[in-house]
């Protein structure tokens, strides 16, 4: 069975040990760039929201829309009430770039995680130069001293930090680490296989107070209800809006569920 979180880390990782830029330089020109849109609040409205993902391809699923143009995709899911953007910045493995996700929030105003593959605070400094407004940690990727420093220059940088955990262990790294903004993503970042109940089982493990988000294997309105009921704040989907004949009549079938408490 292909393991496609390992692949992914080494070619991320070999990219990171041949960066010689200095840190400290990074975030000080990051730190120069127009403030960040206020992503965490975004999602704290009256009911489910959701975080609707651009991306082409994955290496599960192949093609999803290989020459999808990113503003105009932004823009529908402006218009079907998503509350922030999800951009798919990986180029090798997901044919994003940062590119994408420059047109994307240029063409709305709302607020753009940068989804990609976190390994080293650098790349949070990236980030914030890539326009994005929040960056992705997924704890299965990075050791607590590396969750900490990423963590550190997100909050210097203003950026949110959707922290993202698989398991209950994952996710006591990351409430240890002060998170304040978690997602449990249901697909098996080894295998890629989702796990439809994932979700559900770790959500009263999320303490309250913390933004909740659920990610991926998001099929249908009852998918969304469900998790809602459990007390998901957010969802982020992906394959099934790009896969929608209409991504803005989808989207609004997937926001505004009742959320209940956890």
């Amino acid at each position: 069975m292909p393991t496609y979180l390992a692949d992914i880390l080494a070619s991320h990782r070999a990219r990171a040990e041949a960066d010689r830029r200095p840190l400290a330089d990074l975030v000080e020109e990051a730190a120069s760039t127009p403030p960040p849109r206020d992503f965490a609040s975004a999602l704290r409205v009256d009911g489910l929201s959701c975080i609707a993902e651009i991306k082409r391809c994955s290496p599960s699923k192949g093609d999803l829309d290989p020459g999808l143009q990113p503003d105009l995709v932004a823009n529908e899911y402006a218009d079907g009430g998503a509350a922030c953007l999800s951009v798919l910045t990986d180029i090798d493995f997901f044919g994003g770039s940062p590119a994408d996700l420059a047109s994307a929030r240029q063409a709305c105003v709302l607020p753009v995680l940068r989804k990609d593959f976190t390994v080293q605070p650098a790349d949070v400094a990236d980030a914030r130069l890539m326009g994005a407004d929040a960056v992705l940690l997924i704890v299965a990727a990075l050791d607590d001293g590396a969750l900490r420093a990423c963590a550190a220059v997100a909050e210097q940088l203003g950026l949110a930090a959707l922290v993202e955990v698989h398991d209950a262990g994952e996710l006591d790294r990351a409430l240890a680490a002060g998170s304040r903004l978690v997602g449990v993503n249901q697909r098996d970042l080894r295998t890629f296989g989702v796990d439809h109940e994932r979700a559900c089982a770790l959500a009263s493990l999320v303490p309250p107070g913390i933004v909740a988000v659920a990610e991926s294997g998001i099929r249908d309105a009852a998918d969304a209800r469900r998790l809602a009921e459990a007390g998901y704040d957010a969802i982020l989907v992906g394959e099934t809006l790009l896969r929608a004949g209409d991504r803005v009549a989808q989207l609004k079938e997937l926001v505004g569920h009742r959320v209940g408490a956890r």
